[in-house]
């Protein structure tokens, strides 16, 4: 396969039917599979490791854990003991996490740049196997080590990626991680002032943008079926259109149709408003935020994410059929 791709998986399908997934995708040619860990409801850990049993080439990344729940010393053990599962496999996705949900369960986040630096600065450090004594903000450690007593005891090579949407943590990534992953429901060219902002805080390193791998979550409906594609989509672009109407409106999406949307959303919003407010949603707009249609239409799309600054896009499937998403990205999308 000429192109990189990527599978993403979240909470819809059984562990042991995702399992099968994972496998078919690596046999199909795909790169990685990443493990959503958004709401309460799946942890990523335990999916990672089933994957990593169960595959041989695959990589198996985070998409993304938080770095406020776990204890960072406890993280770089938890990937450490992942890499003993698939050596070389594995990636660590970290994001800074969202209210209200860390505040409902106890968490202020507060300067989060800061919080991000020094766990990303400690778990590259105790993966290098370093021993590590670090006085920070948020992370102490005294004399620590992940202290491997059977088993490997060299550097594992656990590249680090930073799941960044906002303009100042952008930049934070491009100056100290090894890889960004850009967030989904953002038309490609939004993606355009994330390459700025990753160049910025590169620079700061003394590199450049290119220098950092960019996978980006690409939200995919896929059917010969053209309607029954973009509708599969219409559902998840509606409810983003009422969350979050400043990146939609970044997106090129008219204030016109946000405002209308806002007439008939209430936050939490209901299942009726939900169905109500995708009337209003255009089969424009769905497909100016997500790679939705035919086979045809979904390839060009993730083209246009890749051609903005995405070097492997991870596809979230959103359709009943995601074997067909993985076959039509099998060998590649640039066909």
């Amino acid at each position: 396969m000429s192109d990189r791709v990527a599978l993403y998986l979240q909470d819809a399908h059984d562990i042991r039917e995702a399992i099968g997934y994972v496998q078919y995708a690596e046999g199909k040619g795909f790169e990685a599979v990443w493990q959503a860990e958004s709401r309460l409801v799946r942890d990523a850990i335990v999916p990672m490791a089933a994957f990593a049993a169960t595959t041989s080439k695959i990589k198996i990344g985070s998409g993304v854990i938080n770095n406020w729940t776990r204890n960072t010393a406890v993280i770089a053990a938890t990937f450490l003991t992942l890499d003993d599962l698939a050596p070389d496999r594995i990636l660590y996705g970290v994001g800074a996490w969202w209210d209200p949900l860390a505040k409902n369960v106890g968490i202020e986040r507060r300067k989060p740049l800061q919080a991000m630096r020094e766990n990303i600065e400690v778990v590259r450090r105790l993966l290098a196997r370093e021993r590590v004594t670090y006085n920070g903000e948020f992370v102490k450690l005294n004399n620590v080590e992940l202290d491997v007593v059977h088993g490997r005891k060299e550097p594992r090579n656990v590249p680090l990626y930073i799941g960044a949407t906002g303009p100042q943590m952008l930049e934070l990534t491009g100056e100290i991680a090894d890889g960004v992953v850009l967030n989904y429901l953002v038309s490609p060219t939004y993606n355009e002032s994330a390459m700025t902002l990753l160049e910025a805080g590169a620079k700061k390193a003394g590199r450049s943008v290119h220098d950092l791998d960019r996978p980006q979550l690409v939200v995919c409906s896929v059917d010969h079926d053209r309607k029954k594609a973009l509708d599969n989509a219409r559902k998840l672009v509606t409810q983003y259109l009422g969350q979050q109407p400043h990146i939609m409106k970044a997106s090129g999406v008219s204030q016109e149709l946000l405002d209308e949307i806002n007439q008939v959303l209430t936050w939490p919003a209901t299942e009726e408003e939900i169905e109500k407010a995708m009337q209003l949603v255009p089969d424009d707009v769905v497909q100016l935020i997500t790679a939705s249609g035919t086979p045809d239409e979904v390839r060009a799309k993730v083209r246009e994410y890749v051609a903005n600054g995405a070097t492997c896009p991870i596809l979230y499937p959103l359709g009943d059929d995601v074997k067909l998403m993985i076959d039509i990205f099998a060998d590649g999308y640039s066909h």
